[in-house]
């Protein structure tokens, strides 16, 4: 009994290692099938796989486009930035790596501030998040020294904007920030997949497609944690395209020299093509503090300065046009037969409606006297314009000055100008829903009452003056020169000529209400003087600016050109609360044509830099921090 359970044992034994034997064998036979068909029908699929684990591909963003003006000076430019970047997936606690950060680096709130807004904003998983801009020498020594303690943290050299000249080119130029989620919605995202900036406004807007570049891409070969090894090859970006301009930075420095501590704005053009020669809105910002993305509080102080420094007064400030429009509009009373060069009227210092007891006051109390076309431009007398808006209607005044650029927006290549007010019928019925009354059209003959524009369309149309005839839009770049202009469809040549010499006289003649601008002179200027109300005073009251708070008083104006016979720049200047366009800007005015014409060099040098950072330092100063 006990031998027989013993063999029975024995075979139990053996049969079980028998089938474990078989089942091993079976599986051994399965794992060798598989590696076969691994190793041979499949390597090509898993060695790509494999090779993208490894290699990845990354965007390399394209230098931005250089923005020069007219003698190759340059206004924008790229200049290194060493920065700290971060990646989040990387870092297992993001908050003591930013606090081990601070303990080795200058770390300000305001950069705290920055790096927050960066890391909302960030586009992709993995994508480098800005820690701190423009890291110093020393601070990127001691970050690199512990580098390796801290995963996901790296140190690179990237190109970042940089505006030479701060706030002198703030308000023409503009500036790149970075993209926010809404402008991601609208762009090409893989055009933008090397930069984090974008143009926004100015002419880094107008220009964004050719100064943007092409994107280029590298392969790097990575950890099995993700960081990069080394390079494997790289395909170069294509730097955008460098945007030449007409700016003359040595005049824009002049312009903001000119305007001093007052708060306004001036547009110089080059006549023979409509090119843009320099801007001015004062008080200004500098440009270059967005770039990086700027703090709250100094977001705040520039909304709350009383002096509105982000305000381009220059596209989008509207003031009433005063009597710089009287040369335009005489020209279109002249067209539609409403007066003559030899029509008279006797002003007695005021004009009246028939049937209406209301004056409408002249600016010179006693009045001008006999008064014809020539007379009433060079003395600016309101009561001969009175008297043409009435006898020219609301209609055909609307209808030839828009021939001068009133009511629209100015140029091709100039982004966020406002179009002003040209008033009309139409106008009204659609703005107001009201119906247009006679005395609206006789305060609209000194560019009054409705009637507002912005310093620009004011230079465009003096600039179809200067050309005779010819309205040509303004802008900014020599890419545009492919216009030759319009005709303006008013009056014969030699109209037009008489009423340059007539704006000549405001100057140069005797009783002109600019001649005090223009004493000494070798060379001739053709202006038009204007001084527009802030607030009405009542018929029988008489304007003193000294009873007056400050922002309440006149505007002061001026428009012109020279040389008066052959044009090489146009002005168009308003100084805010000035008071009176003859005493206050026609000086300043004087001072821009003596410096284009009598003190530059043809091609000069960039402005001293020392005279740079004085005007930079003034204008850029605030001056009204309340905002009430």
């Amino acid at each position: 009994m006990e031998l027989s359970t013993g063999v029975r044992e024995k075979n139990l034994i053996q049969s079980r290692v028998a089938v474990a034997a078989l089942g091993g064998g079976i599986l051994l036979l399965l794992l060798l099938t598989r590696l076969v068909w691994l190793q041979l029908v499949e390597t090509e699929r898993f060695q790509t796989a494999s090779e993208a684990n490894r290699l990845q591909t990354l965007p390399v963003g394209p230098a931005r486009g250089l923005i020069v003006d007219r003698n190759g000076v340059v206004l924008a430019e790229n200049r290194p930035n060493l920065q700290l970047l971060l990646i989040p997936e990387e870092v297992p606690d993001l908050d003591q790596m930013i606090a081990d950060v601070r303990q080795r680096i200058e770390f300000t709130d305001s950069d705290a501030e920055r790096f927050a807004k960066n890391l909302k904003t960030r586009r992709r998983p993995r994508d480098p998040v800005v820690v701190k801009d423009e890291l110093s020498e020393s601070d990127a020594a001691r970050i690199a020294v512990d580098l390796f303690q801290f995963p996901g943290l790296q140190i690179e050299a990237r190109p970042t904007r940089y505006y030479p000249y701060g706030g002198l080119t703030a308000h023409s130029l503009g500036y790149v920030g970075r993209l926010s989620l809404d402008e991601l919605k609208s762009v090409e995202e893989s055009r933008y997949a090397g930069t984090e900036t974008i143009g926004k406004l100015g002419v880094e807007k107008a220009y964004e497609d050719a100064l943007l570049g092409q994107v280029g891409v590298e392969r790097v070969e990575t950890s099995a944690r993700g960081q990069i090894m080394r390079s494997v090859d790289r395909e170069d970006p294509i730097p955008g395209a460098d945007i030449p301009l007409h700016m003359d930075i040595g005049l824009t420095a002049k312009l903001y020299d000119v305007l001093g501590d007052n708060r306004g704005a001036i547009v110089a053009i080059d006549p023979k093509n409509g090119g843009i020669l320099g801007l001015a809105s004062a008080p200004t910002y500098d440009a270059n503090s967005f770039i990086g993305g700027i703090s709250q509080a100094e977001y705040t102080a520039l909304q709350v300065d009383r002096d509105t420094p982000l305000f381009n007064r220059a596209l989008r400030g509207q003031y009433p046009p005063g009597s710089t429009i009287k040369p335009m509009l005489g020209l279109v009373g002249l067209h539609y037969g409403a007066v003559s060069w030899k029509t008279e009227i006797s002003d007695r210092g005021f004009f009246q409606l028939s049937g209406n007891d209301h004056k409408y006051r002249d600016w010179k109390k006693w009045g001008h006297g006999r008064v014809n076309m020539d007379k009433a431009v060079i003395e600016s007398c309101d009561t001969y314009f009175y008297e043409m808006a009435v006898r020219l209607g609301i209609d055909q005044m609307s209808e030839g000055m828009q021939h001068f650029g009133f009511g629209r927006r100015q140029g091709r290549d100039i982004q966020g100008d406002l179009p002003g007010i040209l008033p009309s019928r139409e106008w009204k019925r659609a703005a107001r829903n009201q119906p247009w009354y006679l005395g609206e059209t006789v305060i609209s003959g000194i560019g009054q009452g409705f009637w507002v524009t912005t310093p620009l369309q004011l230079a465009a149309a003096t600039t179809a003056m200067a050309r005779r005839g010819n309205f040509i839009e303004p802008h900014f770049s020599v890419l545009e020169d492919v216009d030759a202009g319009a005709p303006v469809p008013l009056g014969e040549s030699m109209d037009w000529e008489r009423m340059i010499d007539a704006m000549e006289d405001v100057l140069h003649g005797e009783r002109g209400t600019a001649r005090g601008a223009a004493r000494g002179l070798n060379y001739r200027i053709a202006g038009k003087t204007g001084t527009a109300q802030v607030i009405s005073i009542g018929q029988e009251d008489e304007y003193d600016a000294a009873e007056l708070e400050e922002r309440l008083r006149d505007h002061a104006l001026f428009v012109g050109f020279a040389p008066a016979d052959s044009p090489s720049i146009v002005v168009a200047l308003i100084i805010e609360n000035g008071g009176s366009g003859g005493s206050t800007a026609a000086p300043v005015a004087r001072k821009i044509f003596d410096y284009w014409l009598l003190e530059r060099n043809e091609g000069s040098r960039p402005p001293n830099t020392n005279y740079v950072a004085k005007i930079n330092q003034r204008v850029l100063e605030p001056k009204h921090a309340d905002s009430n």
